[in-house]
């Protein structure tokens, strides 16, 4: 419309023509980018980005991330913005006729060999501690709600590195727990992190971190478990033991049993026939004292 009155033609005409009014373009051109605009972009912004983190998250959670980084906006107003962009849970109902892929893998999976029959496998299995962690996320229900538990296990000898416990299952619940087995066990560069293709495990958050402590990634297929088999056992023995035996009031009242049966069962007292019949704690502690006297 500029380029046609710069030629000659009045805006009016132009406006009678293409059935407009003359005063919401001059305001247009007055303020081409509006207020409202701008505060709605940065909006957009802070809700991409924690979809980017947390896919999961539908359009309430989206807010909540949103107003913890500086931007308040209403759930509706987060939903308009969500749907208009796309940016719906993966645990949302798939709309009909559109069937969506799960999440592509950020890492190779390491694990896995091809035998002589060419059959593909894994083999978790480590000649030294802090070779090969495994990890992954449970969930149970209180009488206040879900609890979720991310743990990481070095194979070398079973023993739980790191956890981290939350009622939110978030990307830093995967994050925290790295951080808390790096933290146990000091030099983790070049370790292999084996996991599924969890939201969590494909975070930026997590691939951060990852990349900070020197660590390799790996991830096995979608929708099998026996691709985290040694992991899956581990989650076994925590929901027969602990888990399915009682039902749980706070969520407190949980968190302190998983922590107790970890930390005082399965480390100090429950042996485990690959290790020769010694526990995790027992097993490292005879292997670390004959490497240092072999030195």
């Amino acid at each position: 419309m500029s380029e046609l009155a710069a030629a000659g033609i009045p805006v009016t005409v132009t406006c009678r023509v293409s059935k407009l009014s003359r005063q919401p373009y001059y305001r247009w051109l007055a303020a081409p980018i509006t207020d409202s605009e701008v505060v709605e972009a940065y909006r957009a912004n802070a809700l991409f980005d924690a979809h980017q983190d947390d896919p999961e998250f539908g359009h309430r959670l989206l807010a909540d991330e949103a107003r913890d980084h500086g931007e308040a906006m209403s759930d509706r107003t987060a939903w308009r913005i969500a749907s208009a962009n796309g940016w719906f849970s993966v645990f949302g109902k798939p709309k009909r006729g559109k069937h969506r892929k799960p999440g592509t893998p950020v890492h190779d999976d390491l694990c896995a060999v091809v035998d002589e029959h060419g059959q593909t496998r894994h083999v978790f299995a480590a000649d030294a501690p802090n070779e090969l962690w495994l990890t992954d996320i449970t969930e149970h229900r209180t009488a206040e709600g879900k609890l979720y538990l991310c743990a990481i296990k070095d194979v070398y000898s079973g023993r739980i590195v790191g956890y981290s416990i939350d009622s939110r299952m978030k990307s830093r619940l995967a994050v925290q727990a790295l951080e808390n087995a790096v933290a146990m066990r000091g030099d983790v560069a070049g370790c292999v992190v084996h996991s599924d293709r969890g939201s969590q495990f494909r975070s930026r958050k997590m691939l951060r971190a990852l990349a900070r402590h020197r660590m390799v990634g790996s991830m096995g297929r979608v929708g099998s478990s026996g691709d985290n088999a040694a992991m899956e056992s581990f989650f076994a023995l925590l929901q027969k033991n602990v888990l399915d035996r009682r039902t749980w009031t706070t969520r407190e009242q949980l968190r302190i049993a998983m922590v107790t049966w970890i930390e005082r069962t399965y480390h100090r007292r429950r042996r485990q026939a690959r290790l020769g019949r010694l526990t995790p704690i027992e097993f490292e502690t005879i292997m670390n004292t004959t490497v240092a006297l072999a030195a």
